[in-house]
């Protein structure tokens, strides 16, 4: 890419970079764990919306399976944001290469 044409376009990337962000708070994406038997929403901004947790798995005698359970629920459901918020960015930044900022 001509770097002329790049430095022409930065206030057109700006805007839609801005865009991108007020959007990224309406984002919704689920991950699961256990055969859903822990389920975590997030917000495209990584925030924690919501957790459910079949009843079957909150037993106070394998606590530690919950625990990971619900890291692994978490994990899930970032990798899902992470996916929408690529989807969303490559039509908003016209294929910006967003891999060198971690997503």
């Amino acid at each position: 890419m001509n770097p002329f044409e790049l430095l022409k376009n930065t206030q057109a990337i700006k805007e839609q970079s801005e865009k991108l962000q007020k959007e990224l708070a309406d984002i919704r994406a689920e991950g699961s764990s256990g055969g859903r038997m822990v389920t975590v929403t997030l917000n495209g901004k990584f925030e924690m919306l919501g957790i459910k947790l079949d009843p079957i798995c909150v037993d106070n005698r394998d606590v530690q399976m919950l625990e990971d359970l619900i890291v692994s629920a978490h994990k899930n459901a970032v990798e899902n944001v992470q996916e929408q918020i690529k989807a969303k960015s490559s039509s908003i930044l016209g294929g910006l290469d967003l891999s060198q900022f971690g997503l």
